[in-house]
């Protein structure tokens, strides 16, 4: 005995609401579960600043090392050998405020060259490395 009511073809007059309770009831759940986890507190030691140390208002002149296709060094437009360069990066990084090293390197240049630069570099100390892109 199927009860009906009538108009077989039209729209339904109820929603079925059962996938929007299930929806709601994982929503709730994942809720209940996150919402302890929120309000606890995480102990973070983060750096302070050292009072003894002063900024220069002035810092240095970067460096800039190009490294061409070929592979050749240029030192602020001086061309330089890796020898030189050795020497150059050890005198710089000795100085207690550091230049920053900026790195041109040519897009088409050997990336062995460039790790290189960067090994003797990290060798000597020094801090402040870069890279640049000129156009």
């Amino acid at each position: 005995m199927a009860f009906s009511s009538g108009n077989s073809g039209g729209p339904m007059s109820d929603i079925n609401v059962t996938p929007l309770v299930d929806v709601m009831l994982v929503l709730l759940i994942i809720f209940m579960i996150t919402a302890p986890m929120l309000s606890n507190k995480i102990k973070i030691d983060l750096p302070q600043p050292n009072p003894n140390i002063v900024n220069p208002e002035n810092p240095p002149d970067p460096v800039r090392l190009q490294i061409r296709q070929d592979g050749s060094l240029y030192w602020n437009d001086t061309p330089v050998d890796e020898l030189g360069l050795r020497a150059q990066i050890a005198v710089i990084a000795t100085q207690a405020n550091q230049p920053e090293l900026q790195i041109d390197a040519d897009d088409a240049v050997q990336y062995e060259v460039v790790a290189r630069v960067l090994a003797d570099a990290k060798g000597q100390g020094l801090t402040k490395i870069g890279f640049v892109n000129a156009q």
